[in-house]
């Protein structure tokens, strides 16, 4: 009897270092922005937490890494990440440490629907895609990023981006035309440009929905064990999506096509996926204090173009947007936080985001 006592206390260690093994095998993720985070998170399950790059409440577009962060890059299997359009502080982090894992621009992955700048009302049926061919430009820039940009983009318009259809929310062609007007200057900032293709891609679902598959292969290619489990959770997280957009586009149908004018150019994808009218932006760049000009040329959109809303953004001071509604027939709507940095981090995020956008665009647009 003490012999197998002893026995059975001599294997237990032996048990713990494989289940030990078994943990290690798990890829440690790093992310830039809580939106891929919380993709992440939800294709990863039980298995293993991402880490996130983005401290709360920072701005994405302009954020300075702590030593801890670039230690967790470089030993990091896997990076996923929207691009150095949108994170060029990541990109230049990339280039510069010898990373021991893969790096993933979820911006140019297959299946991606892209758009530039002031294109927020697309054709959800696959016909209107052309337009956007033009992304092939960036690809000199960032070659190893790209290889599979065209091809991408592509299968995107027969495939993925069909599902878009059985959500037409009324898109109206006019609903940049100001916006075009005013808005894209070459302006850039910290190397984040407004203008060419758009990265804030996340806040079209279906762009998720891509992302999901393509973050489940990545894991899986890495840690086949759990293949089957990383499928089964991007199924699933990709339902949700689904019925997420289905609810949000109930939401946001009253209000599709009254005009509203936001902080800075983040919302073409949500825009042109449900149907609305961003009438113009206050700023020309996410860090782009508007001079006098750009004051005056909003002022007058407000008074004679019949904005409805203004909408101040979480990362920036409400003050400004406060001074331009007075006097004027404006509402006043809620801050919007394009990439979630205000919200709680994790895998209930993406779910977040999007309905606290809606409810917060219909809650001023409506009458």
């Amino acid at each position: 009897m003490r012999r197998l006592i002893a026995l059975t206390l001599s294997a237990a260690p032996a048990c713990l270092l494989l289940a030990g093994a078994a943990r290690a095998e798990v890829p440690a993720v790093v992310t830039d922005i809580p939106a891929v985070q919380s993709l992440a998170a939800q294709v990863m399950g039980d298995l293993g937490q991402p880490a996130i790059l983005l401290e709360q409440g920072g701005n994405a577009h302009s954020y300075q890494m702590k030593p801890s962060q670039a230690r967790a890059l470089q030993n990091a299997h896997l990076i996923f990440w929207i691009g150095p359009e949108m994170t060029p502080w990541l990109d230049r982090a990339i280039e510069g440490v010898a990373l021991s894992g893969k790096p993933v621009a979820l911006l140019n992955a297959e299946g991606t629907f892209r758009q530039n700048y002031g294109d927020g009302a697309h054709d959800h049926d696959g016909e209107d895609h052309a337009g956007h061919e033009h992304e092939a430009e960036h690809e000199h820039e960032h070659e190893h990023e790209h290889e599979d940009h065209d091809h991408a983009h592509d299968d995107h318009e027969d495939d993925a981006h069909d599902d878009h259809a059985h959500h037409d929310h009324g898109h109206d062609d006019h609903a940049h035309d100001d916006h075009d007007d005013h808005a894209h200057d070459d302006h850039d900032h910290d190397g984040h440009s407004h203008t060419g293709t758009d990265p804030h891609a996340w806040l079209d679902p279906a762009n998720a929905q891509a992302w999901l598959g393509v973050i489940a292969a990545e894991l899986a290619a890495a840690d086949p064990e759990n293949a089957a489990t990383y499928s089964a959770n991007a199924e699933a997280a990709s339902a949700a999506v689904a019925a997420l957009d289905t609810r949000i586009a109930a939401t946001l149908s009253p209000v599709q096509g009254k005009p509203f004018v936001v902080f800075h150019d983040a919302y073409g994808y949500f825009a042109g996926h449900y149907g609305l009218d961003v009438a113009g932006t206050i700023s020309l760049g996410d860090a782009a204090a508007p001079g006098a000009e750009r004051l005056t040329e909003i002022r007058h959109l407000l008074e004679e173009e019949g904005a409805v809303c203004i909408f101040p953004e979480a990362q920036h001071d409400p003050k400004q947007v406060e001074t331009l509604v007075e006097g004027t027939p404006v509402k006043l709507g809620a801050a919007l936080d394009p990439s979630g940095s205000n919200l709680t981090y994790g895998p209930d995020l993406y779910a977040a985001l999007l309905t606290t956008m809606a409810d917060t665009l219909a809650d001023c647009l409506a009458d």
